[in-house]
């Protein structure tokens, strides 16, 4: 089989389908899609929830802005606050009365401890015969948070430092999360006398809606003894801020506060837009275009590394023998990759790591893979993801790149940055965690009226993905 290189219409192909990826996890089209209003009643996917006097609106995470901005073309709010990342608020709806915070991500910052005051007192307004219409999307965690009294922000940095450090998974990270903070963990719809309306986009494997944005309104299946054990297991106990070791300490005992363990009659949580969702979507086009598709899973986790060579494994397999798919071929897969970082000090995302490694296996073969997060931000970086193919361990070797080294480094930014192959959306406004998408062998139907793209230039413009302009 002829080796392309992806210099033709696979990576047309590939990039048409990560900008579709985009487009189906739309934060506006899915409020749209599922909120609407009836004989003064409010109605969600169908199920009537009820009338009420007042809607107050919270909205926290990456997609708040295209979430609220669809709310309030539906609704009469009354008053609201907008949460989300710094750099995503461009398109959020302005008006009196409706607050728009941009808060640190992923660390914690400032404007994230005030939003959570801002938020908390917002949802005490809420009184018996109104709603908190709460908008939830990833990210939540980081911008919107108000730990214990005694715990600082600075403590809360350093145990997520820490965490995300140690090779954390997100679980994990969220169970620690939800036990320092006065609003994680459902502890924000305790504080309602009114009822909650939870939209939720959701951006973890299994679609867990307490693990989303750590479970705001949401009740919480973790405790103060799986904390602990969380960061006993993950080695950092002893580096701990004294402050967060003794709240977890009190728990233990019974003498701090646990999250919500019940669900609350007055609370209604639906996920509105996921991983999988997106994952169907590509999948259903990929068979429009001619190819044979297959989604394989949509709850990848594990090292990142290690991910990409079972995933390019499995592509080598289908380019030998068309197995377990025939060529020509699209293989989907989504969910959420970790790096552990250890002491290392390379740049670099958990898509972006697997895609390198990914490289190893399916070098001199006709095999395309992007890996991308449908944020628009891999890891600490200004790239969403990467693109590879056959020739890219060549590419990267003639460049003077030891692949093998960037790997243990957890340096694959410069690395695949030295041969222009790193993917950039820019902020894409959703978030419904990570895909990756493999094809194998040439499509018998490209996109239509897809613009060329010259090989190494992989950035999608916000024209090119819809999410932040509401469909």
């Amino acid at each position: 089989m002829e080796l392309t290189c992806g210099s033709g219409s696979e990576r047309e192909v590939l990039l048409e389908l990560v900008r579709e990826a985009i487009s189906a996890s739309n934060p506006y089209t899915a409020v749209k899609n599922s909120l609407s209003v009836r004989d003064s009643a409010i109605y969600v996917n169908g199920q009537r929830i009820g009338e009420f006097r007042n809607v107050y609106m919270l909205a926290v995470g990456k997609a708040a802005c295209g979430m609220s901005r669809a709310v309030m073309e539906i609704l009469d709010v009354r008053e609201g606050l907008i949460v989300t990342k710094r750099g995503y608020a461009e398109d959020c709806p302005r008006r009196r009365g409706i607050g728009v915070l941009e808060a640190g991500h992923p660390t914690p910052d400032a404007i994230s401890i005030r939003a959570g005051e801002m938020g908390l007192k917002l949802a005490r307004k809420a009184d018996e015969g109104d709603v908190l219409l709460v908008l939830i999307s990833g990210g939540g965690s980081s911008v919107f948070e108000l730990p214990e009294s005694g715990i600082s922000l600075e403590d809360i940095v350093k145990t997520n430092e820490l965490l995300l450090r140690s090779g954390a998974r997100i679980q994990e990270i969220n169970t620690v999360r939800k036990h320092l903070s006065r609003v994680k963990g459902g502890r924000l719809a305790m504080e309602v006398r009114g009822t909650v309306i939870s939209l939720i986009i959701s951006d973890v494997v299994g679609n867990r809606i307490d693990a989303v944005a750590s479970g705001i309104t949401a009740r919480d299946p973790t405790t103060f003894k799986d904390a602990y054990e969380v960061l006993r297991r993950r080695g950092v106990w002893d580096d701990l801020p004294e402050s967060v070791r003794l709240h977890i300490s009190r728990g233990l005992m019974g003498k701090a506060r646990e999250t919500l363990k019940r669900d609350l009659p007055n609370v209604h949580n639906f996920i509105i837009a996921s991983v999988e969702k997106a994952c169907e979507v590509i999948a259903r086009r990929g068979a429009e275009m001619g190819l044979n598709t297959a989604v394989l899973t949509t709850q990848l986790e594990g090292e990142a590394s290690e991910a990409g060579l079972v995933i390019g494994a499995i592509a080598r397999e289908v380019a030998l023998a068309d197995r377990p798919v025939r060529k020509p071929a699209l293989m989907v897969l989504g969910g959420e990759t970790t790096v552990t970082v250890g002491n290392a000090e390379g740049t670099g995302g958990p898509n972006q790591e697997l895609a390198l490694s990914a490289a190893r296996k399916i070098s001199g073969l006709p095999v395309v893979l992007v890996a991308f997060d449908t944020d628009g931000t891999d890891g600490p970086t200004d790239a969403a993801g990467a693109v590879v193919d056959g020739c890219t361990l060549k590419e990267l070797e003639r460049a003077g790149v030891d692949v093998d080294g960037a790997l243990r480094e957890h340096d694959s930014y410069r690395a695949l940055d030295r041969i222009g192959a790193l993917l950039r959306t820019g902020p894409t406004g959703t978030n419904v965690n990570s895909m990756v998408l493999v094809m194998v062998g040439r499509p018998n139907a490209g996109p239509q009226d897809s613009p060329k793209q010259p090989k190494g230039s992989y950035t999608l413009t916000r024209t090119d993905h819809g999410a932040r302009h509401g469909g």
